[in-house]
């Protein structure tokens, strides 16, 4: 028996090595032990993958949490699975379909008229990598669900996230923004071939520069606005990349995707952390990857881009500027 006591050992050490490994490259859990009792939660796209996850964390930590879905089935579900694992019996369901202005502007207005407060919105729902499908008002759909769609709920829940202060919005990005361009000449792909991939790392720049001119204008509010990348993660977001039914991603780079890939409740500590962190009451317009601040893309860094976008943005969903908003677009280069 004696000669295989080191082979055992051995191996429980790669083991314990790897699973540690693991846990360090994921980024680890959210450090922060902060309570959000009394405070409202909205959380997009929360039905499944990070964004349940998410709206999990929080409710264990006492919020009032709101699942906004598309899919009502799947959010009364996910409801139910996160009153009965947390005992938060503050967690409810609402209809919001990011790919119709008509059902953000009609989500919005509920949440205006029934809530007294929003203190935290996590912008987390988002399509990746999808066929050439357009919106209901005939955006692309990436760019219209992941940037247009979060961009006009935002705005429409402001005067109640500022009337709420010190509140937070947090708006889940990906790294792959640092391969996107923002294509003001053809946003929606009307001119182009479509290239999926390049959609969507177009859609998630257009999160990040969103964040950062949404801070600028945000800035002696009390309402902070950051972006993050939760890593990659093991959910239904890359449905469409073909990556879960090729034989050579599962058994060749298999061991890789172990080390690489986060489960949906570790992807979900990210945008815990930026939601709850005490260290983090007054940080924004910054960019973080995983737990830690990192700098973005340079285009995502370009003031000028970004108040282009934003006043872009504005004019494409009907978005009603205020005075200040009218008079800093007005300055700008045409």
């Amino acid at each position: 028996m004696s000669r295989y006591v080191l082979p055992v050992s051995a191996l429980g050490t790669v083991v314990g090595g790897a699973v540690l490994l693991k846990d360090y490259v994921a980024g680890g859990a959210c450090p922060s032990k902060a309570t959000i009792h009394g405070k409202t939660v909205i959380v997009t796209g929360a039905n499944t993958g990070i964004g349940k996850q998410t709206a999990l964390e929080l409710a264990k930590r006492g919020g009032n949490i709101i699942l906004a879905c598309r899919d009502m089935e799947k959010c009364e579900a996910a409801a139910k699975d996160i009153r009965r694992e947390t005992l938060n019996h503050h967690v409810n369901a609402r209809h919001l379909d990011l790919a119709s202005l008509k059902s953000i502007r009609e989500f919005a207005a509920k949440i205006i008229a029934e809530e007294e407060r929003v203190d935290i919105l996590v912008n987390n729902a988002a399509v990746m990598r999808c066929p050439h499908w357009t919106t209901e008002d005939g955006f692309e759909m990436q760019f219209g669900v992941n940037h247009l769609g979060h961009f006009l709920l935002t705005n429409l829940l402001l005067d109640k996230l500022k009337a709420s202060a010190p509140s937070r919005v947090i708006n889940v990005t990906s790294l792959a923004h640092v391969a996107g361009h923002i294509d003001f000449d053809d946003l929606n792909w009307r001119e182009r071939k479509y290239n999926t991939k390049a959609a969507y790392c177009q859609s998630k720049l257009a999160v990040v520069l969103f964040t950062r001119e949404l801070s600028r204008r945000l800035q002696g509010s009390g309402v902070t606005v950051n972006a993050l990348h939760p890593g990659v993660a093991r959910t239904e977001l890359g449905r469409h990349t073909g990556m879960h039914n090729s034989t050579f991603s599962s058994f060749t780079l298999g061991p890789i995707f172990w080390l690489l890939v986060k489960s949906p409740q570790l992807a979900a500590q990210p945008s815990t952390y930026l939601a709850v962190a005490e260290e983090l009451e007054g940080v924004s317009g910054k960019y973080f990857d995983g737990l830690k601040e990192k700098a973005p893309a340079p285009e995502a860094e370009d003031d000028e881009v970004a108040r282009r976008l934003w006043a872009e943005s504005a004019r494409l969903v009907g978005l009603e500027v205020s005075h200040e908003s009218s008079a800093r677009a007005q300055s700008l280069p045409r």
